[in-house]
């Protein structure tokens, strides 16, 4: 038989209402459009800390070629970072060595791990099989074939023909072209207005110049970016 006091206890049971929880406030992802949410006094945040602005969920200004796609930017990329290193007694090499691996994801971190213990031991033997894996002849092949066959387009400035025509020679550093050649294969690339435009500047014949002249003028020239040659006046 149930008392009296306890049917009372189990109605006040019955009765009690279950706490309300309210969420912590993420300031990381600020809703719109709603009323502010409440901070609970149970956050362990210094006001400081709540009113920090946030400090993720940006993109990073820097983006860092994929490896496969230019394996010697992805060099040059890594020489940048490793020349800010410094560590005493401890030859610069050595420490591209050790923090290259770091470097790679993906396909060419698989192609490290399956190369045989012990076969990579200078930086230069690391940097000519990894171009070769990821830069094959055929590659080679077709970027000194682009180089040779350099034509500035209709509607391309001298600049941004210069611009282009460098950054096929970038994209293949161990072409192999001299510097007469070079600057033989852009001159004849252009058209007849800017070829002109650089025999004024050269005082006559602009290949009659010799090659480090004809770069200065090159370089001088490219800077102007707004010479833009009327379409109609091309040839």
């Amino acid at each position: 038989m149930r008392t009296r006091s306890q049917s009372r206890n189990s109605n006040r049971q019955q009765q009690q209402v279950p706490p309300t929880f309210v969420e912590p406030f993420n300031l990381v992802e600020p809703i719109e459009n709603q009323a502010p949410p409440v901070v609970t006094m149970d956050d362990t945040r210094t006001m400081a800390q709540l009113l920090e602005a946030p400090t993720v969920g940006y993109e990073d200004a820097i983006v860092v070629p994929e490896i496969i796609e230019d394996p010697h930017a992805h060099i040059r990329y890594f020489n940048k970072i490793t020349s800010t290193m410094k560590f005493p007694n401890v030859p610069s090499t050595s420490v591209k060595l050790m923090l290259f691996p770091f470097s790679l994801e993906g396909a060419a971190r698989i192609w490290l791990e399956k190369e045989p213990p012990r076969s990579i031991l200078t930086w230069d033997d690391l940097v000519s099989k990894f171009i070769n894996k990821f830069f094959p002849p055929s590659k080679t092949t077709n970027l000194r074939n682009e180089i040779t066959r350099f034509q500035q387009r209709f509607d391309e400035t001298f600049y941004e023909a210069w611009d282009r025509f460098n950054d096929l020679l970038r994209a293949c550093p161990h072409h192999g072209f001299s510097e007469l050649h070079q600057l033989d294969t852009f001159y004849n690339a252009l058209n007849s207005n800017d070829q002109d435009s650089l025999n004024s500047a050269a005082g006559g014949n602009f290949l009659d110049k010799m090659p480090r002249d004809c770069l200065r003028i090159i370089e001088s020239k490219s800077k102007v970016r707004n010479s833009r040659v009327a379409v109609n006046q091309r040839c």
